[in-house]
Formats: C-alpha cells, sequence, structure tokens
C-alpha cells in the first residue's frame, strides 16, 4: 500500500589553469606548452561537465645546424650551438675554445687559411717566421697568453688592423659571418619549412575555421518526425492539453486537464477542481496562449476524478487508450503544468500495474471516507510534479491510457515532500473515463462496492480482514462473514485493505468477480457480482 501525495500545484573553484612549460629533451632552449586540467564551477542547480584543457602538442622544431663541433667549456653542452644562434662568451666562432677578453666580451676570431708559409720579414727578433709585430701591439691581447700563431700572408697584403672597441667604430668582419650566414640560411629554411606546413595545416582545417559541424549533407528545412516518435506525439496531443489555473478563497494554484470532447469537456483531478467548488474561479489555459473560464460539471472525489465545461471552438480532443492491455515496460509520455511550466512533457514507461494509493484522508476501520482516493493505478518513471495533476498519460501512439494524480515523494526535514524521485502513478484512463462519461451525463458518479468494511489498519493478516458484512449486500450474498481475510480478488493478491477498496473502485458496478478468503485456516474461492452507491 502506498500513501500517495497529489500533484496539484497547490501551495505547499575552479582553480584557474595553469600552464607548466617544458624543454623537450635534447633540444635546449626551445620548450613546449603543456595545460594543466581544471574543472568549472559547478551550479547548485545542474552541472557542467568538467572540462579538461589539453596540450595541442608543438609543431616539432628543425634542429639548428651548426659549424664543427666544439671541444665542451667547463660546465657547458658541447657539441651545438647555443639557442639562439649566437656563440656564447669565451667560444670562437669557429668551434675553437679561447679565453675570455675584459669584461666579458669574446676576444678577436682567429681565422685559418691553408697551410702555413713563413713570409720572410714577418717575424720576431728572435727569429721565429710567425710572431707578429702587430699581435704584440694589440691592447685587447692578454698579457698573460701565451702567444697566437698566425698564418703567414701573401706578400703585399696590408696587416690586419686590430679590434675596434666596442662602440668605437663599425662593426669589424670576422669569423662571426660564417656563422650569421648560416643562422640565416637556416632561418630562412625553417621559415619555408614552417610556412609549407602551416599552408598544409591551414588547407586541412580551413572548412572548420569558419564552419562548424558536418555541412557535407543538406539540412531539410522540416525534419519529418514520425507520429510515435516523442516529438510526434507531442506535437499530437499539445493542443489538446491545458493548464488549469485556481484561484479560491483557500488559496490559488494550477493544475493540468485535457479536451475529452469537441464540444467543451475538460478531463481533471477532483483535488485541482474542489477548491473552486465553494465559490472559486476556474481558467483553461490553451497550448497556443488563449484562455476562457471554466465550470465545473461535477466530481467524484473517490477516484479523483473531475469534469469541466468551457466555452470555445476548434476544440481537438485526444483519442483513448485501452489502459487494460498496456504492460510493464511500454513506454509512457506524460503532459501537463508541473510548478506552473506550461507545456512540459516527459517521458518513461510503465514500471507498475493496479500499485495500491491512497491519497487524502486518515486510516480508518471502514471503505475510507468520502475525501479518500483509492487507486489501482498505473505506476510509471516519467516525471510528475506538483501542478502535473489532471493531465495525461499517453502510450507509445499517443493514446491516452491514465490520468496523472499522485507521487511517491520523500519527506523532508521541513515536512515538504522532495517532488518527484522516479515513481509517479496515474489513475487507468479506462476507470476515469466510464467516471466522466456518468458526470457528464447525470452530473454525479456511481461509486463500485462490495457491502463491507475492511480494517486498513491491519497489515500483518497477509490480507484483508473484514470488520463487517452488509446485510443483503454482495459480499453476503457470496457467502463471506465479518471476520473473513480476503487474499485474491480478481486474480490479484491482495495484502491489505487499501489493496482490496482500489481494485473494487476500479471494477464496473454489477461485475461479477472471482474472490478469495480465509477462514480458520481453510481457503474459499467464490464468485461476488459487485454493487454501487
Amino acid at each position: 500500500m502506498t500513501d500517495a501525495s497529489r500533484v496539484d500545484g497547490r501551495p505547499a573553484d575552479a582553480p584557474t589553469p595553469e600552464d607548466a612549460a617544458a624543454s623537450p629533451p635534447g633540444a635546449p632552449g626551445s620548450g613546449s606548452a603543456s595545460g594543466a586540467p581544471w574543472s568549472s564551477p559547478q551550479p547548485d542547480v545542474g552541472y557542467a561537465p568538467t572540462s579538461e584543457a589539453y596540450n595541442t602538442g608543438a609543431l616539432p622544431t628543425a634542429p639548428t645546424p651548426s659549424s664543427a663541433p666544439a671541444a665542451p667549456l667547463s660546465g657547458g653542452p658541447s657539441g651545438g650551438m647555443p639557442s639562439g644562434g649566437m656563440p656564447s662568451p669565451g667560444m670562437q666562432s669557429g668551434g675553437v675554445p679561447s679565453q675570455p677578453g675584459p669584461s666579458g666580451y669574446p676576444t678577436a676570431p682567429i681565422p685559418t687559411a691553408g697551410p702555413a708559409v713563413p713570409t720572410p720579414g714577418n717575424g720576431a727578433p728572435g727569429g721565429s717566421p710567425f710572431w707578429s709585430q702587430a699581435g704584440a701591439q694589440d691592447p685587447w691581447r692578454d698579457p698573460s697568453a701565451a702567444p697566437a700563431w698566425l698564418a703567414p700572408t701573401p706578400p703585399g697584403t696590408p696587416p690586419p688592423a686590430g679590434p675596434t672597441p666596442p662602440g668605437d667604430g663599425p662593426a669589424r668582419r670576422g669569423g662571426f659571418g660564417p656563422i650569421m650566414l648560416v643562422s640565416i640560411v637556416v632561418a630562412v629554411v625553417a621559415g619555408l619549412l614552417g610556412g609549407a606546413l602551416g599552408y598544409v595545416v591551414a588547407a586541412r582545417t580551413a572548412g572548420s575555421s569558419f564552419s562548424l559541424g558536418d555541412s557535407s549533407g543538406e539540412t531539410p528545412e522540416l525534419a519529418e518526425r514520425p507520429p510515435t516518435s516523442l516529438a510526434g506525439i507531442a506535437k499530437q496531443l499539445q493542443p489538446s492539453v491545458v493548464t488549469i489555473v485556481i484561484r479560491s478563497a483557500s488559496g490559488n494554484g494550477n493544475g493540468s486537464g485535457f479536451v475529452i470532447s469537441d464540444e467543451g469537456y475538460v478531463l481533471t483531478n477532483n483535488h485541482v477542481a474542489a477548491p473552486a467548488a465553494a465559490g472559486g474561479t476556474l481558467r483553461v489555459v490553451f497550448h497556443d496562449g488563449t484562455s476562457v473560464s471554466a465550470s465545473i460539471v461535477g466530481r467524484d472525489p473517490g477516484s479523483d476524478i473531475a469534469v469541466l465545461k468551457i466555452q470555445k471552438s476548434d476544440l481537438k480532443q485526444v483519442k483513448f487508450g485501452d489502459s487494460d492491455k498496456i504492460a510493464i515496460g511500454d513506454p509512457t509520455v506524460a503532459f501537463g503544468s508541473p510548478l506552473g511550466l506550461a507545456d512540459t512533457v516527459t517521458s518513461g514507461i510503465v514500471s507498475a500495474l493496479d500499485r495500491p494509493v491512497r491519497t487524502g484522508g486518515d486510516s480508518g476501520a471502514s471503505q475510507g471516507d468520502e475525501d479518500d482516493a483509492y487507486l489501482a493505478a498505473i505506476q510509471t518513471d516519467a516525471a510528475i510534479n506538483p501542478g502535473n495533476s489532471g493531465g495525461p498519460l499517453v502510450d507509445g501512439a499517443g493514446r491516452v491510457i491514465g490520468v496523472n494524480s499522485a507521487i511517491a515523494a520523500l519527506p523532508s526535514r521541513s515536512g515538504s515532500s522532495s517532488g518527484n524521485i522516479g515513481i509517479g502513478f496515474a489513475i487507468p484512463i479506462n476507470q476515469a473515463k466510464r467516471i466522466a462519461e456518468e458526470i457528464i451525463a447525470t452530473g454525479k458518479a456511481r461509486t463500485t462496492i462490495i457491502g463491507a468494511e475492511v480494517n486498513l489498519a491491519d497489515e500483518t493478516s497477509g490480507g484483508a480482514p473484514l470488520t463487517k458484512v452488509v446485510a443483503g449486500g454482495p459480499a453476503e450474498k457470496a457467502g463471506l462473514k465479518a471476520g473473513d481475510i480476503v487474499t485474491k480478488f480478481v486474480n490479484r493478491p491482495i495484502e491489505d485493505g487499501v489493496a482490496l477498496i482500489a481494485l473494487i473502485r476500479k471494477q464496473d458496478p454489477n461485475t461479477k468477480v472471482g474472490i478469495t478468503y480465509r477462514r480458520g485456516g481453510k481457503t474459499v474461492t467464490t464468485t461476488v457480482t459487485l454493487g454501487q452507491r
């Protein structure tokens, strides 16, 4: 047995991403960026998936050609040119180590030529033909350095000028020339290669730079959706589904309903219409935004069904299904205005059938108060919330199989319900349709009875204990007595009194059904003809 809540709509760091630079092995001075994963803040309502930054990767860098391998300096790398294409202080451009000059500037390069041939007249006063007077007079020469050996120059060649201090004249031509030339060539080649690679990448991604998605095929102006698709069902039903706005002395609220006749009859729940029965007003709002006033034709609290009447032309009525032929697992679609949100559509499946549900009233020892609704309900996991009450539950073909009426909810600390938890209940449409037809015809509906009272508080007997049997009623005529425990009804197991009352009210009056009861350890099965009141 389930005590359900009515759903009538009554007043009831992300860290900043950090990039870490890492130099690939074997390429000093060049680096690639890698992004650190990060998460977006999660709002209270809904969440966005965690975004992860990703490393796009760096294009490979072509190695820079260098001159002949240099002898390693103390504490420095060997066998290559430092990043940037310029030699480090203390390294000769030709790859030969030298001593650093004053103030850290490099010493003058020592150009080399072919085999050295001594030239007379250039030797030092000690007899060495390779000693140069210009070298001895070089102001930048380190007095403590060993003599520098120069190759003799051909006759008639002017002696080389001494080095020019920084800022004292034009830059000297020397060993930097070949390196700069190599650097320029490398830069040009790298630029050409980079440009070609960039062109290829740009050519491959040119379309995605300006257009998102796959544009290879033509998109039709209007997609064709089958009538049995969710979109097709929504399009079919929405013109027939209405929002019901209630204004009464006890408060305001909203519910849902649907057109069941082109003559202006609208079906909804009794608990939606009841507040307006004592002088309040009802207004029906359609899918297109138009609204009209509504009046109550009749109400049946025991089944939670009410019928309203409106004056409007061009009404589109729903199509009815057969709630006796649905099965667990069949698709369902729920329509309504939960929390006042009109035109809401949710989907699910039939989760259970003939689920005993009692809404309203308090526990008692009889068949229940007149304001209590006992339902052998269709259970669905299609989302149903306050405001969905009275809206249609349809099958996979868009045919109405139930009327949304109640939900199971978890109580909160404040005493309010938790809203939808995937357990919703709908009145079977076969029962609702019969009651609506009787209300339209006579202004009221008949209630199916068995002529006995049951103990609703007893949940340990393994059935529905009968506390009283009405003389001359259907139960007495079938041979039942007070104290009997009903264990089956219409071939359905009975666990308690709510289940028995719900299944009795689901049947039409004057219907013959099977009933099984236990008396003194003996089980008896018989037939009973149901009555009415």
